[in-house]
């Protein structure tokens, strides 16, 4: 077996103090331990922290551009190592080979991006009221920020919290999610050798009751990030908020697609199933609501219902749809699919585990589809986090529409119509944060803003783009009378 990944803290690979360590396995085959990491607790997340406090004034005082040159050699790094990346990525969190690429590519490009912006981070000059003032702001970083992401994207997401951070000058400590941190562990590496300063970046492996509550509550730090479920995403807020912090939280959703009438349910189709099925299903974006117009119901139900039948499902080295990542959230989708039935819905698609060799000891779901299901129904009002799409017959757009925005959660939700009116409706009154016209709810830029409405999200900060520099800077208003 090797040897342990440590954490990363102050600038050293440390144990933790505990002298535990946890068995990550591969979820195509759970038989397999991918790699070991430590086990950590309170004290050594508070060792994390006081070396990021530590390290604040010189992090803060480094120009911008030399921030941003080490993010970019840090997203060069990646790039070089994205076969590596990839193969970790699917070890751990069993994406399929696709996927796992395009997300690695995806954290390469937000470090190049955000090593741009380090540079242009400033503020503005004002025209003052009086003579011989000079009147302007300046973006400074907050502080210490605490970042807590989840296993779903366990490298795209710590890379678009973790590059805007560092570009404004705060400094990080950080905690992966347990059952996939190697992408992060990664991540400080490629940092560190570009030169990072000790105790800029800080990573500490272990649970988020332990690790996880000391970044929130510690008083050095003083803005935390967290990427996961509402329920706990809605604590960490508390919590953050209670100890008078900065807070921003990106949560679950139950993302509709609209399918109008003037559809063509082929493309619908293919809207829906990329959007449901694609990374399992577990993605806070993925589309679990087809709600459908009456008069292309049955086509678009037959074309779903092939494109579920027809996808590849096994390992993610070489299949099209790959494991959930754990027993656990594999246990919760299937008993969402037996709570779907006992409430009344026809399962058309799917619906259990799938047989052969390459699929008998993994955690595989079969990418199912529900028909006549009733927007009350759990399975069309709560976060499945697997591939399985809930079908709900509408006799009008307006309906379609009411039905679409009846849920707690609003992340993301797309429409399929050849209507211009329509599209521009559902923009207009579509409850979520991101969306979309003929697309699927799932992909997201990277220089535009990413957050939902509801409890999809904290509605308090943005993520990418510029508006992910502006949770993790403050302005500062100066006035010069010379």
């Amino acid at each position: 077996m090797t040897e342990p990944s440590r954490n990363y803290v102050n600038g050293e690979w440390v144990a933790s103090e505990t002298g535990e360590t946890a068995e990550v396995t591969n979820p195509a085959n759970p038989s397999e331990v991918v790699a070991t990491y430590q086990h950590s607790n309170e004290n050594d997340a508070a060792a994390a922290v006081d070396a990021a406090v530590a390290a604040e004034d010189e992090w803060r005082n480094t120009p911008g551009p030399e921030r941003g040159r080490i993010l970019r050699e840090a997203g060069t790094l990646l790039a070089q190592r994205k076969d590596e990346l990839t193969e970790i990525l699917i070890a751990e969190e069993g994406k399929a080979r696709p996927e796992a690429a395009g997300e690695v590519q995806r954290a390469i490009d937000i470090f190049h991006y955000f090593s741009t912006k380090a540079a242009d981070l400033g503020g503005t000059k004002k025209g003052a009221s009086g003579p011989n003032t000079n009147l302007y702001t300046r973006q400074e970083p907050v502080g210490v920020a605490a970042l807590i992401t989840p296993w779903n994207y366990p490298i795209a997401i710590p890379a678009w919290k973790l590059a805007p951070a560092l570009a404004a000058g705060n400094t990080v400590v950080l905690k992966p999610a347990s059952i996939a941190p190697g992408v992060v562990i990664e991540i400080a590496r490629a940092l560190d050798e570009a030169g990072l300063p000790d105790g800029v970046l800080n990573v500490v492996t272990g649970p988020g009751s332990s690790v996880g509550s000391e970044f929130i509550g510690n008083e050095g730090t003083d803005l935390v990030s967290f990427t996961g479920s509402s329920q706990v995403g809605e604590m960490v807020y508390e919590q953050a908020t209670d100890a008078g912090k900065r807070v921003q939280t990106e949560l679950g959703g139950k993302n509709p697609t609209l399918v109008a009438d003037s559809a063509d349910p082929a493309e619908a189709a293919d809207i829906v199933a990329n959007g449901g099925f694609g990374t399992t299903g577990q993605s806070c974006t993925a589309c679990s609501r087809a709600i459908v117009h009456e008069d292309v119901y049955d086509d678009f139900v037959a074309e779903l219902v092939d494109r579920a039948e027809s996808l590849d499902v096994g390992p993610g080295t070489d299949h099209e749809m790959g494991p959930q990542v754990s027993e656990s959230e594999l246990s919760s989708t299937l008993e969402y699919i037996d709570i779907a039935e006992g409430e009344g819905a026809t399962l058309v698609a799917g619906g259990g585990v799938p047989e052969g060799e390459e699929v008998e000891t993994g955690h595989f779901v079969e990418p199912t589809v529900f028909t006549d299901v009733d927007p009350d129904m759990r399975i069309a009002q709560e976060e499945v986090f697997g591939p399985v799409v809930a079908v709900i017959k509408v006799s009008d757009f307006d309906e379609g529409l009411a039905v679409a925005n009846d849920v707690d959660y609003g992340l993301s939700a797309s429409v399929v119509t050849d209507d211009h009116t329509e599209a521009n409706r559902f923009v207009d009154e579509a409850e979520a944060g991101v969306v979309k016209v003929n697309d699927k709810t799932t992909g997201l830029e990277l220089h535009v803003p990413f957050g939902g409405f509801k409890r999809s999200s904290s509605e308090t900060w943005r993520e990418q783009g510029d508006a992910g520099l502006d949770f993790y800077t403050i302005e500062k208003t100066v006035y010069d009378n010379y």
